[in-house]
This record gives C-alpha cells, structure tokens and sequence, in this order.
C-alpha cells in the first residue's frame, strides 16, 4: 500500500560523450564493436516468459556491409500476434495494479543500465544495425532514450498530481487516470533506437501492457533494449517483442476487441492505412482505440537576406546529411537568398569535401550507408531523375554504390523550381535540394515554404534581422510542429523541445512530454459526498 507521496529523482538530460581519440568510452565502443562483429546471436521474440525460436531464422547485417553476418532473428506469424496478445492481457491486471512507484523505480533502473553497463552494448549494436556512427549512436540509443525513461517518470507523477482545484463542502473530488482498458501496440522504425524504446515503455510506464513490433532492420537493437528491460524488471508479458510482417500483425491487431491504442512512427501511406483500418473496425473493440503516430516531414531551411552564409551551410550540411538524411527531422529542402547563395555554396561544398564516408567502425567517418537495398534503391532513382530534369543541377556528391555497402554520397540539388520532385516528397536519404530565391522576395518564399509540401514536421529560420524572424515564425506557423531559430532542424531533446508535427507529419502528441504520457491513460472522475441528502425534496417545494 502507498506510504507517502514520493518525489521521483529529478530528471536532467543525459551528458553525451565526446568519444575523443584515447577516450576511455572510445576504447570500450570499440572492443565492444570488435566483440559484436566476432560472433552471431540468435534472437528469439520474447513473449510472456518465454523465449519463441520459429526456426524461420533472418539474417542481420550491417547496411555498410552488407555480406557480414551479426546474427539471424526467428521470424513470426500470425499465431505469435495472437500469443502476444493473451500474454498481454494476461499481464495487465497485476501490473495496471502495481504501485506508480514501483513501475518508476523499473524504468529509472533500466536508465541506470543504459547509462553504465549497457551503454557501449547499445550503442554498438546501433551502429552496426543501424550505421550511424559513434556520435550518432550515442545522442540517440544511449543519451535519447535515457532521457526518455527519466523525464517520463517525472511527467507521469506530474499527471497523477493533477487533481480537482476544488471539493464544496461536504464533498471530496478526486481524479483517477487509469490505464487504457486492452492492450496497446507499438510499431517503431528502423532509425533510431530511442524511438524503438520509447513507443512501448511510456506506454507501459502508465499502466499498459504492450505487443510490440519493430523495423526488421533494427531489430539488433531491439534486442539489447529488451535484455535492459528483462534486467530492470520489467515483468513477463508487461512488453512483448515479435518480428512478424506488418500485414499479419495488423489483421490480428486491428482486429481485435482488446485493441486499445497504437504509438507508431514510421510512413505517411502506412499510418493512414492503419487508421483506416482502424475506422473501418470501430464498431469491433472495447473503447475507441487511441491512435498516436509520428510519421516524417519534408523538412525546410529558408534563409533571410540578413543571415550569417556560414551559419547557414553548417545548418545545411549538419541538418541535411547526418545519419545520411534518415531522420525524421533531417533538412531536405532549403530556400536561399540570391545575395547570400554563393557564399552558402562555397561553404557547403567545403563542408561536404570535407566530410569522409565509409564503415561506422571507423571513427573517422562521418557519412555511413543508408539502411537497406530497398531504401538506396529509392534514393538512387530520385538522384538518377535528377540529373536529367530540367531546371536541376547537382552541384556534390550524385554517385552511390551497393557493392560492399548500401553507400550514397551526400547529395546536393540546386532547382529553378521550387516545386520539383524533390522538393516537395518525402526522400528520407541523403539528398537536399535547394531553391536560390530572390532576396528582396522573402514573403513569397514564407508562402513557397508554407505550400509546397503535405508535411509540417521540423524547419527552421536563419536570419539576423528580428523582424524577418517574427514574420517566418507567424507566417509557418503550421508547416513545423518543431521550429528552429538560427539552427538547423534537428536535435530535439527531451525535456526541451518536446518533439512531433501536424498534417501529413502526424498527431502532434509530442514524444518527450506529458502531453504524450496522457494519451496512455483514461481518467476516471470520483466524487465522494460525506453526509449524504435523506430528503429528495428541495427547498424551492415549500409553498408560500
């Protein structure tokens, strides 16, 4: 039984590790990458207590080399969906009735491991699955998620604090927010590890009990992540991992009475299917299902005629061309004043020339592969339209080669149309495309900006005259749900800037705030009356 109200440790954003040559951090990473690299793990699903081997086993490689074999995982199908299921429900009443403190105590645990034992196994195994480097890995699998898991405790105590301001006499009003009644499925991407640990744990953090399938292509970290939480104590059935194909999880998800909500990132046509499907099924569950997703952006940069040229190239070459563009966030298009673009030019291009691309093994890369075949495939098509469309040229990079690894070169376009291809859909690689407009036409750019794509994610200003960046921050007002000021449009970090967008970008429920943790509960309303009436009558009865 509840002694106290207990205040959780205070949450502070987790220090990222600089990884510098002689480092000690450095030297463990990579005995750690070495080790990981030496051998192949089995990687079963976890479900309730048990771990399921199919014997249908998949291979896992790095994207950067792809003929190298970290380890196969058992794939599913329809009858583990619905094993994972019943161990969820069969979960849900011992752990909705846990104390909160005693779920926070897990979670800030699982923090702890991250942060000390786990954090060289985590970031090794991203960059290997995922090929980010060092630097990468570390701000998202490692400091990310960390920060994730603390300030999410401190936003769910916050949210049980949250009472009525006000009981009339003889009454007691008290709020109760209750996890959601079912379970809830979890869908993560490939490209980043935070987002992959993040979707089931604020959920569970509430109460909720969680079928969870991540991107095939991450699911080497999804393993490490469930071995955090199997040493946390997370119990049996609270978060259940499978590797089943999207189609065969779904016709058993959304299909089922229990269904109570999806947290989701990943595409625009998947996320509107889902909810289609979802729509089409209301009348089959329990309650109305709680549909959170987060599902990329077509992200801008636009700069004034005021804006420092250097600033705007770093913005450019950091925002558009780290983790080779496959970021939610990353910068993909760019409007440019025609008195500052040769300057910007200049220094970008140095940038880029700067920039080596290769394994993320070695630390000197900065650019490493992009994830699979399927998604170079895409990118290299977009590059190859490129260099024939009129009105396009590629000022750097333009080549890619699958060979070894899934590699594109850091890709710049300069188009005379500001609604070209590429500046308008969604690439997810490593290709920005950039419109030179006239400086004295700023507004027609803002609305340019505004118009030209679906998505309202990330951007950002850079500018040096206050009145141009009052104007872009009215003018864009809904074209980025995250909108930076002199900085490029990526990085958010929890606890700051709370993260997600509106239009085609998704549901805005912010990642990294209460605002998030209050889509996995349902509150419940008690009033308690202390002497209660034994007269139906009213005063207004009695006669004159």
């Amino acid at each position: 039984m509840l002694k106290g109200f207990f205040n959780v440790p205070a949450p502070k954003n987790e220090p990222v590790k600089a990884y510098a040559p002689g480092s000690p951090e450095r030297i463990e990473l990579q005995k750690t990458l070495k080790e990981f690299r030496s051998q192949e793990v089995d990687v079963p699903m976890y479900i309730g207590s048990e771990e399921v081997r199919t014997g249908n086993k998949k291979p896992m490689s790095p994207p950067h080399d792809h003929q190298h074999i970290l380890g196969h995982f058992h794939e599913g199908d329809a009858s583990h969906v619905e094993q994972a299921i019943n161990a969820a429900l069969g979960a849900k009443e011992a752990w909705e009735s846990m104390q909160w403190e005693q779920r926070a105590a897990i979670f800030l645990k699982a923090a702890d491991l991250l942060a000390g034992p786990y954090r060289a196994k985590i970031n090794a195994a991203t960059m290997l699955g995922q090929s980010k480097n060092a630097m990468q890995a570390e701000i998202d699998a490692a400091c990310e998620f960390i920060d994730f898991l603390k300030f999410n405790v401190q936003y769910m105590t916050e949210i049980y604090a949250q009472q009525p301001p006000v009981s009339g006499d003889g009454v007691w009003n008290r709020l109760e927010q209750r996890p959601l009644e079912g379970f809830v499925f979890a869908l993560t991407p490939f490209n980043f590890t935070a987002i992959a640990g993040n979707l089931p744990t604020s959920a569970a953090m509430m109460g909720n009990t969680i079928v969870w399938k991540p991107a095939y292509t991450q699911i080497y970290s999804a393993k490490v992540l469930m071995d955090v939480f199997k040493e946390a104590g997370v119990p049996d059935g609270v978060i259940n991992l499978i590797y089943v194909d999207g189609p065969t999880a779904g016709e058993i998800i959304f299909n089922h009475p229990d269904f109570a909500g999806i947290h989701f990132t990943g595409s625009t046509g998947v996320f509107q299917h889902i909810w289609k499907t979802i729509g089409s099924n209301i009348y089959k569950y329990k309650s109305y299902p709680r549909i959170v997703g987060e599902t990329g952006g077509k992200d801008f940069v636009i700069a004034h005629k005021s804006a420092n040229p250097k600033a705007v190239a770093v913005g450019l070459s950091r925002g558009a061309f780290e983790f080779q563009g496959q970021k939610c966030s990353a910068a993909s298009r760019a409007y440019i004043p025609s008195n500052i673009w040769e300057d910007v030019k200049k220094y970008l291009l140095e940038d880029l020339a700067d920039m080596k691309m290769g394994p993320t093994e070695d630390f000197t890369n900065f650019i490493n592969a992009v994830i699979d075949e399927k998604s170079f495939d895409k990118i290299s098509n977009y590059i190859t339209e490129a260099k024939s469309a009129e009105g396009v040229e590629v000022i750097a990079g333009g080549n890619f080669d699958k060979s070894k690894g899934y590699f594109i070169e850091p890709t710049v376009l300069v188009t005379t149309d500001p609604m070209y291809t590429t500046m308008q859909e969604e690439i997810f690689g490593p290709v920005l495309t950039i419109y030179v407009y006239n400086a004295e036409h700023f507004e027609t750019a803002l609305e340019l900006v505004d118009q030209t794509s679906p998505y309202a994610l990330t951007g950002a200003i850079f500018s040096t005259d206050r009145y141009a960046i009052e104007l872009a921050t009215q003018k864009l007002r809904n074209a980025a749900g995250n909108f930076y000021i002199n900085d490029k449009p990526t990085g958010a970090v929890v606890g700051q800037q709370p993260f997600g967008g509106a239009r085609a970008s998704g549901t805005n429920d912010k990642a990294g705030s209460m605002i998030n943790l209050l889509r996995w509960v349902s509150p419940r309303t008690i009033k308690e009356t202390f002497v209660s009436p034994v007269d139906y009558r009213y005063p207004f009865l009695g006669e004159d």
